[in-house]
């Protein structure tokens, strides 16, 4: 006897899942490879200006490094004074938001999307993330869809983000976990 799990040909994106239409997505991955990533490591204004014309919301002040990989830039606020490190990936099937004086340290992965495992058809869904104001994500961590991280937590390296994490905290580990206070 065999058990499918998923059958892939039933997969379907939803209507208006990425928020606009194939060609306008195209050319924002083509000008995120070309003019985006070569961009000077000094040309923060530029990256700014890019990412507002495809729809982000960027406060005044944002430093967003060339190696930055945004999905899709229409679903992202950043609020002033922040900043996004090297080869930090935005997932942005869903909304990210990240408030005031926020870091994101270079190759953290912030994933709004995923599957749904247990139905055949393996559907996609989108939950947003919220990065508080003063909020530090350390390097190399991922934070999984719907999880809001607390004002002015510190998610340290490496670090697994499940669920939502305390404002004022410090929280590490796989699963993230608070273990004391900033």
């Amino acid at each position: 006897m065999s058990f499918r799990y998923q059958e892939l040909s039933t997969f379907k994106i939803p209507v208006n899942f990425r928020g606009r239409g194939a060609t306008y997505v195209q050319l924002w991955w083509l000008i995120q490879s070309t003019l985006f990533a070569m961009s000077p490591q000094f040309a923060y204004g530029w990256r700014r200006f890019l990412l507002r014309c495809f729809g982000a919301k960027i406060g005044k002040g944002v430093i967003i490094r060339p190696s930055v990989r945004t999905t899709y830039p229409w679903k992202l606020n950043i609020g002033d004074n922040s900043w996004v490190g090297d080869h930090v990936e935005l997932y942005t099937l869903g909304e990210i938001t990240i408030g005031n004086n926020a870091v994101v340290s270079q190759k953290s992965y912030l994933c709004t999307g995923s599957h749904d495992f247990k139905k055949d058809s393996f559907d996609i869904y989108a939950k947003p993330i919220v990065i508080e104001d003063e909020a530090w994500v350390a390097t190399d961590v991922f934070i999984s869809p719907g999880v809001t991280v607390g004002k002015g937590a510190v998610i340290g390296a490496r670090s697994s983000v499940f669920k939502d994490m305390p404002p004022g905290m410090i929280c590490t580990g796989y699963p993230a976990k608070p273990v004391k206070p900033r």
